[in-house]
């Protein structure tokens, strides 16, 4: 029964497989027992294996264990993890934080919780798929506007008449790299009496002059973006998300969201290392910098090489092919010559849009990107003489 469609995904190009890592994450990996230089990963920062946090993350289980035993409202809230969410409601200047045990539970959570079978959601086409799965699960209508298009959300809530409308965005476009336009899609909530939830996995502690994320770097506040949401498992280095926002909003997720009512709690020992990321995206600037100059020295060097980039200012920059076979094959050709990027096809992304998501480390150097780019300067033109 199950066979026919594993069959046919193969023949589409769209089989997805894992690959074997041996060893920590880190721009260098030993995959599948080679080396590889790898472009795919979401450690933004390169605090995954930081030792400062290794030596927390340590210290914690040796104090509290490995795993937190139940649910946070049973006994599983462990003084850690209260710690965490006063951090994490500093950082984002918010009164409250409230740990999830994902970034996907944590949506699911929000969304299931606040919105009624009357509400309406719009939504960005290109969300998150948690984004977009929480508001199908959820009694209420799902409308899905165009990408980043402010007239056409406008337009739509013009219209609408019954029910509260909420609009959902990601902050930085996990498969784009673009940052969405938070400022005008604000007003637009302002005027329109509408609850705007951003989810900013991709923009906590890589944009923003203080790691903020986008809502910092569009010079918004608590008032324009009520519900805020953030992961740890990207630019932190370790596991586990967050919802952070008023004390209501924060105690009516402790009441109504299933994804944190019915689960167990994450690990205190990630909560104690998540507190020494926090740390060192305070004080360690230099690794935004660096990402920065990085993301410059690519940009540049694609642009020379004519590579159809998209235009993201974020360390997600993605290179689209067009068909999923060509992805893959070019993705295969790059790890022949020792570069890991993983090719994105659809349903991740649309129909006729298959990339290669290139994405950068505060570890990668400039001689990585050289590397990067005179490895996809030969792979490209040797596949352009073939076509």
């Amino acid at each position: 029964m199950l066979a026919p469609g594993l069959a046919e995904r193969r023949q589409q190009q769209l089989y997805r497989s894992r690959r074997l890592i041996d060893g920590a994450q880190d721009v260098e990996l030993q995959c599948d027992g080679k080396p590889l230089l790898s472009f795919c990963s979401n450690d933004y920062l390169g605090l995954a294996n930081h030792p400062a946090l290794i030596e927390a993350m340590q210290q914690g289980a040796a104090r509290y264990g490995v795993g937190s035993g139940s649910s946070h409202l049973v006994s599983g809230h462990s003084q850690p993890h209260h710690a965490l969410e006063e951090a994490l409601a500093e950082f984002t200047q918010r009164p409250r934080a409230l740990l999830f045990s994902s970034g996907y539970m944590a949506n699911l959570g929000v969304i299931s919780a606040l919105a009624r079978k009357q509400d309406i959601l719009h939504e960005d086409r290109l969300n998150h798929a948690s984004l977009i799965d929480a508001a199908r699960l959820s009694e209420a209508t799902l409308r899905r506007y165009p990408h980043n298009d402010v007239d056409a959300l406008a337009g739509r809530l013009d219209k609408q008449s019954d029910g509260h409308p909420f609009i959902i965005t990601d902050g930085v476009f996990s498969m784009e790299g673009d940052i969405a336009p938070l400022q005008q899609i604000a007003a637009v909530a302002t005027q329109h009496a509408a609850t705007l939830m951003v989810d900013d996995a991709h923009g906590i502690g890589v944009i923003g002059k203080e790691g903020r994320g986008s809502i910092e770097q569009c010079n918004l506040s608590m008032h324009n973006v009520p519900i805020l949401v953030g992961t740890l498992g990207k630019a932190l280095g370790t596991f586990g998300a967050f919802v952070a926002g008023s004390n209501e909003l924060i105690e009516t997720l402790i009441q109504h969201a299933r994804t944190y009512i019915y689960t167990t709690a994450l690990p205190p020992a990630v909560a104690y290392a998540t507190l020494t990321s926090l740390k060192l995206i305070e004080t360690e600037h230099w690794r935004r910098e660096q990402l920065q100059t990085l993301i410059k020295r690519f940009r540049n060097g694609a642009q020379q090489l004519g590579l159809n980039i998209t235009p993201s200012t974020t360390p997600i920059q993605p290179l689209i092919i067009g068909s999923s076979g060509k992805a893959l094959h070019i993705s295969k050709q790059l790890q022949q010559q020792g570069i890991l990027i993983s090719a994105i096809r659809p349903p991740t992304v649309p129909e006729g849009t298959a990339r290669l998501r290139i994405t950068f480390s505060a570890n990668h150097s400039e001689q990585h990107i050289d590397r990067l780019l005179a490895a996809l300067e030969s792979v490209i033109k040797r596949d352009a003489t073939q076509d």
